[in-house]
């Protein structure tokens, strides 16, 4: 069976979404069955998880074969009855629904509901589920579960619950906030990324949901991850909102030294805008879930990185010590950036990480995979902590996840609104950097000091220009590479020894 991508999984969600209303749904719903209580701490999770750790890796059970060979078609047909959710009519802030198994989805998950400090477990039951008549039978057994779950809320209006986020295959997990559609994914952990021998995808097997009281506004979640190099206890709170919070806590435990790791890991996609558009025939004018990485160093510098679709797989280290933040943004937020009605692009999410305790020494690592089509992740970026995870070891780490329209850091200097690359009429290459309005750009421009460079070949002076359409300013700038060869490109607007924009970087490589 083929991997589920990152398009199939956001039909699948929306499809799922839209089901329940269909004609056919039963008057007399079952609602969710839950099994005999048992006491529940919260660090039994992570006891779970050491425990697991010191022993050999055993995978998953599977689910019957009928289920695991739906086409994705049928898979479809099988819609999770709104009317069942967990909590339904409880009066909690939170409601629960569930995803069939089967199909991308061959491991089941185990789910509890907390409350009272008492679990107990949510039993399978397909009786939760609505399905049209021509869904083949398929076999029901004790190894059935569901494959993953959703949280809704009051999002947008009191008194409507909608989908705000979802926690479904291996360690991935989505969210939005209010206006906001799904697009980038994070994980619970990255190993071996763009790695020769292949990435480890470990996955969340077990969860465990405290029932929030009422008027409570945020819902308390904790997983249990296993996966052959390592296991872990995590515990989410989250909190919907015009931006949806999680704060995640990540105890780890490495079956084998892990030098590729990655924290607090991203997943998204960019398949071109105008600095790629070339060669690409497609009515839209950009295509992407993300337009760049943003970076809030231990210096204090603000780097913007654009993303990019190479022609070859290539990685980009940003060593730091005790990083502030870092996310993969979309910074394009006008329907006209993209033009598309369906995907709706512009209003994807930012996803911002803002490290708990100090992270202390590492990199913020940005991989770009090659991609002919819109309808796979190829951008992943996380934090590698510079020394190794070792075994017997117990590695907490913490962070804050912020699913925004904008980073929450302050905005104190111009930021990058779209960058512009190409040739001139005489032949050179240029770049062009549009900068946002801010009131640290002064009226005359020329006590602007301008700071263009880069690792090889050569760039010219700066010109800076205002930009009328914005009313911000553009840089403009030529560079000649060495044959062959890239280059990591460099720019920055100060006034009088003061940064008064971010750092834009960009690494140029030759056509193919």
């Amino acid at each position: 069976m083929s991997a589920l991508t990152r398009r199939q999984a956001l039909a699948l969600s929306a499809a799922m979404a839209a089901l329940p209303g269909l004609p056919g749904a039963r008057a007399d719903e079952p609602g969710m069955r839950l099994g005999d209580p048992r006491p529940f701490r919260p660090d039994m999770v992570v006891e779970r998880a050491r425990t697991l750790a010191a022993k050999p890796y055993t995978p998953p059970t599977q689910v019957p074969e009928a289920w695991r060979n739906l086409t994705y078609d049928q898979y479809r047909k099988i819609w999770f009855d709104t009317r069942n959710a967990l909590w339904r009519g409880r009066g909690r802030p939170v409601q629960v629904e569930f995803f069939a198994p089967g199909l991308y989805f061959p491991a089941p998950i185990r789910v509890h509901a907390v409350e009272g400090g008492q679990m107990r477990p949510v039993l399978f039951d397909l009786a939760v589920f609505d399905t049209t008549d021509n869904l083949p039978d398929l076999p029901i057994d004790s190894t059935l579960g569901y494959s993953g779950l959703r949280l809704h809320g009051e999002l947008e209006t009191p008194g409507t619950f909608q989908e705000y986020a979802v926690f479904q295959g291996a360690s991935y997990f989505r969210a939005i906030g209010q206006g906001q559609i799904y697009g980038l994914s994070a994980r619970g952990i990255a190993l071996n990324t763009g790695a020769p021998e292949g990435e480890e995808f470990p996955e969340f097997r077990e969860f465990w949901i405290e029932a929030p009281a009422p008027g409570q506004s945020d819902v308390i979640l904790h997983a249990l991850l296993d996966g052959p190099s390592l296991t872990g206890a995590y515990r989410f709170r989250i909190t919907p909102g015009a931006t949806t919070t999680m704060d995640v806590t990540a105890t780890l435990f490495p079956r084998v030294a892990l030098e590729n790791v990655g924290l607090a890991a991203e997943t998204s996609m960019f398949f071109f805008d105008q600095t790629n558009r070339a060669g690409y025939e497609d009515f839209r004018p950009a295509v992407h879930d993300s337009g760049g990485l943003l970076i809030w160093n231990g210096a204090g510098e603000r780097l913007w990185r654009p993303l990019a679709n190479p022609a070859e797989l290539q990685f980009s280290h940003f060593v730091d010590d005790a990083p502030k933040g870092f996310g993969l943004m979309q910074r394009a937020r006008a329907f006209s950036d993209f033009a598309d009605l369906s995907a709706r692009y512009h209003q994807r999410p930012g996803l911002w990480v803002e490290p708990g305790e100090n992270w202390g020494a590492g990199a913020v690592v940005l991989v770009e995979i090659p991609t002919d089509k819109e309808i796979y992740d190829n951008i992943v970026a996380y934090w590698r902590p510079r020394a190794p995870l070792q075994p017997g070891q117990a590695h907490e780490v913490s962070y804050r996840l912020h699913w925004c329209a904008e980073a929450p850091i302050p905005q104190d200097r111009a930021h990058v609104t779209n960058t512009h690359m190409g040739r001139s009429f005489s032949g050179r290459r240029i770049a062009a950097i549009d900068f946002a309005p801010h009131p640290k750009l002064p009226e005359d421009l020329s006590s602007v000091q301008v700071h263009t460079s880069a690792n090889r070949g050569t760039v010219s002076e700066g010109i800076l220009q205002r930009n009328p359409e914005t009313g911000g300013v553009r840089l403009d700038f030529g560079f000649e590479p060495e044959e062959g060869r890239s280059m990591e490109l460099r720019a920055q607007l100060r006034m009088e020894e003061a940064t008064i924009s971010e750092v834009w970087l960009y690494r140029w490589t030759p056509p193919a």
